[in-house]
């Protein structure tokens, strides 16, 4: 199946009120279950490769040459899409290999900053027929810090979207980074006033923190695409660690990816199947 459009899925998802669900890949296995997951479910699924797993690596080239494969082979809809990148050089890298949705992270940057780069980097991404999502402010928890206290203002917000062109953002509502427990507060009142402000999709990043009710609501409320990393590698290393400990003997590293596919499939498919709204999907 050829490439989906990261646009159009995000916007029908918006008027069906179902999350999309993107998940990061850090090793090509992940690609794999992950698309595997999302044909179990009948669902789109969007593969996301961040800088720092480009910084892992050491280049962009290879894993994103295997993802695409995957993604092109898959029977539902696939998006591959270059997550958190602050680095310019490496958005134009990723639209050469025919990555056809990139996020620019410039979050870091003055204000001012952020809204002209993200601009540039909106037109050279639409010229060659890519989406682009940005982050406006910084979603708590990029460096260890978990600030769910961070908010987004619809009005800076929709400011925002109308300078630079952005097709989503991601937005700060009450989630956070990198958090290994489910107890983030979504503020569902601010996701509504945001989505009533901005005529693009909604964003959320920190994910894992949000438990299962919370995503619910917040989908409910206005959010589209559903971040999540930290809590499918929290199954992963799960797995593993007790595979290793089990069977001190193994030496074979497919056995042990094999075991933390076997945990984290099952639960992309869930998560899908619930952001889709099936009451059946919780756990």
């Amino acid at each position: 199946m050829p490439l989906a459009d990261l646009a159009q899925l995000a916007r029908e998802c918006r008027a069906a009120g179902t999350g999309l669900g993107a998940f990061n890949v850090v090793h090509l296995e992940h690609a794999e279950v992950f698309a595997a997951a999302a044909e179990r479910a009948g669902r789109p699924v969007v593969l996301q490769i961040s800088q720092n797993a480009v910084a892992y690596h050491g280049s962009l080239a290879p894993l994103a040459a295997g993802v695409l494969a995957v993604a092109r082979s898959a029977a539902v809809p696939v998006v591959v899409h270059l997550d958190h990148a602050e680095d310019v050089g490496l958005i134009d890298e990723a639209l050469e290999l025919g990555i056809a949705s990139v996020m620019y992270d410039g979050s870091r940057l003055p204000d001012d900053a952020n809204r002209a780069t993200t601009a540039q980097v909106v037109a050279r991404a639409h010229a060659a027929g890519a989406t682009v999502e940005a982050e406006l402010g910084e979603v708590g928890g990029k460096n260890g810090v978990h600030d769910p206290s961070a908010r987004t203002d619809p009005g800076d917000a929709a400011r925002f979207v109308e300078e630079t062109g952005v097709d989503l953002l991601a937005v700060a509502v009450g989630s956070s980074h990198a958090m290994t427990t489910r107890d983030a507060s979504i503020d569902t009142e601010l996701v509504a006033a945001l989505a009533a402000a901005l005529p693009v999709p909604l964003v959320l990043h920190g994910s894992s923190g949000v438990s299962d009710a919370g995503m619910r609501a917040a989908i409910t409320a206005g959010m589209t695409k559903i971040n999540v990393s930290t809590h499918l590698n929290k199954l992963v290393t799960g797995a593993v660690r007790k595979l290793l400990s089990d069977r001190p003997d193994v030496v074979d590293t497919r056995a042990w990816f094999r075991a933390g596919n076997e945990a984290v499939g099952p639960e992309v498919e869930r998560l899908l199947r619930w952001y889709a709204g099936e009451v059946n999907a919780t756990a």
